[in-house]
């Protein structure tokens, strides 16, 4: 049985306010983005990308096979090795300016686009991706010109030919991730986006042409996993970079040991946000609902582990369901809503059977009262409490918008608890003690810890994990490492 609270209602309702789709074209059909052109798959074969929101095909998209990988690696070699390779970094900087400027300038269009084809809130979408995405052009492009006091040797080379493969979480905001940096350090890039969200890494595909980047130095392939391999496991490519689950990480670590290819990998996380019993417990609140319901919980770094001082838990649980009885569930491009659709019946199935774990090994699961639409992947935000440390939702990552409970007594047992986990991306501290902050940060074993905050990003600071959550760094100067052979 799902508890319900009665304060899950309010008393008053917000008029609809919807994004218009209109502001974006989505094409019929999509090929391939292979030197500098728009271009049909070898084998003539396409998939639709849905709405997850409605489950209506928003347009067909090309399957890229070992023919489609191979012709665009040789456009990424012949780009290294020509136009590219040959362009001086501060020129190289101006194409990446450039690239940040039409983001900008097209950034309601890729708003909607984004929310149409990944599910999420658009408000997320218009506030949160899109500048960040348009701020790791800017960044990148102030680096292209200064390489060689970046901390890598006087005088760092690029590796050549990068194959990029990214998730579904954060289309565009991976695929800025991934290109710029690579770019600044003057490689050529093959870049593959994941299978249900390809089409914003395709407009942006257009915003390069219209950057005027040499034909070749970005190509994007879309289709499967196939796709993936085939790119991961090419022998053009000199560096591979993958965000995504920690079993298909493991799966091109083995493919590519002995090779000498490059290889970072940014992988999955149950990250713990630790709240003590001196913190301020609203900000508190609206952290944890931050950390684990932002962007529907498709987060590798969410809050999803919720480890709270005995002394508060129930003050924290009640005024957490209270806060999760204001969200708002519903049409991704309407401007009030906070939790959008999944991104695709297959996790919307995982998220479900792991949630049916927690109740049958005993947690308590309660969720706000949320009538979900009658078309698309939904699941309302979930709470667990009681859950133990061997509970299946305390070990294995959800990536959906469940949040589980438990408690403990002292900063001891917090950082034991905390540590209980094969990953280490992330983790949030709630206190008022500096002092503590230091303390807890010193000890647990996490790339990246937020005090008092949670989800905050800048291009300027690293991000990345220890053990099953991977290893190099994206986003600041650390960033450039991977691609450069200092």
């Amino acid at each position: 049985m799902v508890a319900t609270s009665p304060l899950a209602t309010p008393d008053w309702d917000y008029a609809p306010a919807p994004e218009s789709a209109d502001v974006v074209s989505i094409a019929p059909r999509y090929g391939l983005f292979i030197g500098g052109e728009f271009v049909p798959p070898a084998a003539g074969e396409y998939f639709a990308t849905l709405n997850p929101a409605t489950e209506q095909p928003l347009a067909e998209v090309a399957q890229a096979g070992e023919p489609d990988v191979d012709r665009a690696v040789a456009a990424a070699r012949a780009a290294y090795g020509g136009p590219w390779g040959a362009t001086p970094g501060r020129d190289r900087a101006k194409y990446l300016y450039r690239v940040a400027r039409v983001i900008q300038e097209r950034a309601r269009e890729f708003a909607v686009l984004e929310s149409l084809d990944n599910g999420k809130p658009i408000r997320e979408s218009r506030d949160v991706d899109i500048p960040l995405a348009a701020a790791h052009f800017f960044y990148y492009a102030g680096w292209a010109d200064k390489l060689a006091h970046a901390g890598f040797g006087p005088d760092p080379r690029p590796l050549g030919v990068a194959g990029q493969v990214i998730p579904w979480n954060f289309p565009l905001l991976m695929a800025a991730w991934k290109l710029a940096p690579a770019l600044a350090a003057g490689n050529t890039c093959v870049l593959k986006p994941a299978e249900t969200t390809p089409l914003t890494a395709l407009l942006l595909a257009e915003v390069i042409q219209e950057a005027g980047l040499p034909p070749g130095t970005v190509n994007i392939l879309t289709g499967d996993g196939a796709t993936g391999r085939a790119l991961v496991a090419h022998p053009g490519v000199d560096k591979v970079a993958f965000t995504g689950s920690t079993e298909v990480g493991k799966e091109i670590q083995r493919a590519l040991a002995g090779t000498g290819t490059r290889l970072t990998l940014e992988l999955g996380g149950k990250a713990a946000n630790v709240v003590f019993d001196d913190a301020p417990l609203d900000q508190a609140v609206e952290g944890i609902v931050n950390g684990i319901f932002f962007n529907q919980g498709h987060v590798c770094c969410a809050g999803s582990r919720l480890l709270v001082q005995e002394s508060v838990a129930d003050t924290v649980l009640d005024r957490l369901k209270r806060r999760l009885g204001t969200l708002r569930l519903g049409d991704p491009l309407d401007k009030n809503t906070d939790i959008g659709a999944i991104n695709s019946r297959q996790q919307l199935d995982k998220i479900t059977e792991l949630s049916a774990a927690g109740e049958q090994e005993g947690a308590e699961r309660w969720s706000p009262a949320c009538a979900l639409p009658d078309r698309g992947y939904w699941f309302p935000p979930t709470v667990f409490s009681g859950v133990s440390q061997a509970h299946r939702i305390a070990q294995e990552e959800i990536f959906g918008p469940v949040l589980s409970v438990l408690t403990f007594r002292t900063p001891e047992e917090a950082v034991a608890k905390a540590n209980n986990t094969p990953y280490g991306l992330s983790a949030g501290i709630w206190t008022e003690k500096g002092s503590r902050i230091f303390w807890m940060a010193q000890r647990l074993r996490a790339g990246v810890i937020w005090a008092n905050t949670y989800n905050r990003f800048d291009p300027a600071s690293p991000f990345g994990g220890y053990q099953e959550s991977g290893f190099g760094r994206e986003g600041g100067r650390h960033g450039l490492a991977g691609y450069l052979d200092a």
